[in-house]
């Protein structure tokens, strides 16, 4: 039998309920923008499901908060003053136009931004990018060689590229780990955590419960972790890892 929906009216949240078969009610809060839903097995009754829903209003209130909280920020125009972060501290941008070389230079707290006279914001973008980029490529191969021998297993290739919907990838094949260039913008603790759950889908492809085992052993706190890296970057809440 196909699952049949409604939408309810509770105080002045409006819920979509859906009935089927199942045997537990479940209270669900959806984004972007904090939907609230109630699956519900077939028999139960609208009296029951508002009775649940108000007993759960603050929970409800508090999640979407915690949505709307997550808007898109305003895009970067990479001017100087403008707040920018690396390995979780956050620094403001000192752009300096110049005929020189474009790059990007952190000093004592400092981030110089070279840019070409008269450059886009995508130009200062890519400059900016290109040095996360490059800092990431030195921390990556030590985290790496670090837990190797630990995990006894062997990465033939790794990478970092943006992605939009994960903080890294496995192709277990081809031995090949990709990292997120966003990673860069985090405390170190995260691009640690993200490199040792890749590497353990070269001993396990799931994400199943022997996969969560190997991990707990490995990275005893990964669940702090994993709740902290969901939350580090607001803006890209729709990240999860490969």
């Amino acid at each position: 039998m196909k699952h049949s929906s409604q939408q309810i009216t509770v105080d002045d949240l409006v819920i979509t309920v859906v009935r089927k078969n199942i045997k537990n009610l479940n209270l669900s809060v959806h984004g972007p923008d904090g939907m609230v839903r109630v699956s519900a097995p077939r028999q139960t009754s609208d009296a029951t499901i508002r009775r649940v829903v108000q007993e759960r209003l603050e929970w409800i209130r508090r999640q979407q908060k915690r949505f709307a909280s997550m808007a898109e920020p305003a895009a970067a125009r990479y001017v100087s003053g403008e707040p920018v972060d690396y390995l979780g501290q956050t620094y403001h941008l000192n752009v300096i136009e110049s005929t020189g070389l474009s790059k990007a230079v952190l000093h004592a707290g400092k981030f110089d931004l070279h840019v070409p006279a008269g450059s886009t914001a995508a130009t200062r973008q890519r400059i900016l990018e290109a040095w996360y980029r490059a800092q990431l490529k030195l921390l990556i191969p030590q985290l790496i060689a670090q837990w190797e021998p630990v995990m006894g297993v062997k990465v033939a290739a790794w990478g970092v590229k943006r992605m939009k919907t994960k903080w890294g990838t496995c192709n277990i094949r081809a031995r090949r780990i990709w990292l997120n260039l966003e990673l860069a913008k985090l405390p170190p603790v995260y691009l640690e955590y993200v490199v040792v759950h890749e590497m353990t889908h070269l001993l396990e492809r799931l994400h199943n419960p022997r996969f969560k085992g190997l991990l707990e052993g490995f990275l005893p706190g990964w669940r702090t972790l994993r709740k902290g890296l969901q939350e580090s970057v607001k803006s890209n809440g729709r990240l999860r890892m490969g």
